[in-house]
């Protein structure tokens, strides 16, 4: 019975160690990206493990503030941001 309650406690714990590492690591690079589409506007920030990978989700960030429908969010997602800047 002791034997279980360890293996438990010691699966628990790579799990939960395993979570904060894929969650920190992901975050290597960090953007801040503003879009316009249809007269609006909306900044955000994202990470990712690379450039692209942060200022894909970035874009998709700002325009589903921004964005209503499918379509105008595919349409948002594709046009140049306004400003793109890296963040330490």
């Amino acid at each position: 019975m002791k034997k279980a309650g360890l293996w438990i406690t010691l699966a628990a714990v790579v799990f939960i160690g395993l979570v904060v590492y894929s969650t920190l690591g992901l975050k290597r690079h960090r953007v801040e990206v503003c879009v316009e589409f249809n007269g609006r506007t909306a900044c955000r920030t994202a990470g990712g493990e690379t450039p692209e990978k942060a200022r894909r989700a970035a874009i998709d960030n700002a325009c589903a503030l921004i964005a209503s429908g499918v379509g105008d969010s595919i349409a948002c997602q594709n046009k140049p941001p306004l400003s793109v800047k890296q963040i330490e």
